[in-house]
C-alpha cells in the first residue's frame, strides 16, 4: 500500500506546478547563507512539538536565542518546566516555522534537546527572560542565569525546506494576475530543499574549517617559540 496520497492522474504533467515552477537550485553555500540570513531577520518562530499524553501537535511562538552548526542549528531559550520540555522529552522530533509579512518562509525539521549547560545559559542569557520565568523571591528562582529553570532547547537541523524572494510586491502581484489569466503557475518565490545529506555536509565543512583554524594556530603559537 503506498504511503503517498494521491487524487489525480496529470500524465507527463506536473501535479504541482507551482512547486515545478519556483524551485530553484543553486550552490549549497547559497541555499545555506540566504536561509540563515532569511531567519535571522524574523527572529521569531512558531515551534511544533507532539504532547505526549494526546499525540497531537501543538505550535508556539518562539524567539530564536542563537544559532549554532553554521547557523542552521538553533537554540531558544525556555522554562524546564514548560509543557513543550514534557512534549520534548516524550518526542524530540521538532518542526521550527518562519514566516515574514511578504508571504517568504522557512521550514526546518530536526530533533531537539533539552540543556541546562549553565554555561550556554550564561551565554546567551538575556535579562528579557526575568519577565518571563518571574523571581519568586526565594534567592534561588530568581529568573536569572543561575535559575535552575531557565534551560535551552537545541535544535539540531536535519531537513529544511524555504522559500523566498527577490521581486517586489508589484511584480509578484502581476505574477499571479498573469496565472489567473493563462493557468500558468506563477514564479514568485525561489523555493530551495536542504537534504539531511546537505546539512551534514555543511556540518562537515565547519568543522573542517575549525580542525584548519586550530592547527594554522598551533603552528603559529609553535613558531613563535622557536624565534
Amino acid at each position: 500500500m503506498s504511503d503517498k496520497f494521491s487524487n489525480a492522474d496529470t500524465g507527463d504533467k506536473p501535479a504541482d506546478p507551482y512547486k515545478e515552477q519556483n524551485k530553484h537550485e543553486t550552490s549549497l553555500k547559497e541555499k545555506v547563507e540566504d536561509l540563515v540570513a532569511f531567519m535571522e531577520k524574523c527572529k521569531f518562530a512558531m515551534m511544533t512539538t507532539r504532547v505526549a499524553s494526546t499525540g497531537l501537535l501543538v505550535s508556539r511562538c518562539m524567539a530564536l536565542a542563537a544559532k549554532e552548526g553554521g547557523g542552521v542549528d538553533l537554540l531558544f531559550h525556555t522554562n524546564t518546566e514548560s509543557g513543550k520540555t514534557d512534549d520534548l522529552e516524550s518526542d524530540p522530533k521538532i518542526n521550527i516555522a518562519f514566516l515574514n509579512s511578504s508571504g517568504e518562509w522557512a521550514s526546518l525539521s530536526g530533533e531537539a534537546n533539552v540543556t541546562t549547560d549553565r554555561e550556554k545559559i550564561r551565554k546567551y542569557y538575556s535579562p528579557a527572560l526575568k519577565a518571563w520565568v518571574g523571581d519568586l523571591g526565594d534567592g534561588k528562582h530568581t529568573g536569572g542565569p543561575e535559575d535552575p529553570r531557565i534551560g535551552m532547547i537545541e535544535v539540531k537541523a536535519v531537513t529544511a525546506t524555504y522559500a523566498i524572494t527577490n521581486q517586489n510586491i508589484l511584480s509578484r502581484t502581476m505574477e499571479v494576475a498573469k496565472g489567473m489569466v493563462t493557468g500558468n503557475a506563477p514564479n514568485v518565490n525561489m523555493l530551495r530543499e536542504l537534504s539531511e545529506e546537505e546539512l551534514q555536509e555543511c556540518e562537515y565543512n565547519i568543522v573542517s574549517l575549525i580542525l584548519l583554524f586550530l592547527t594554522l594556530h598551533l603552528c603559529c603559537n609553535e613558531n613563535s617559540l622557536v624565534f
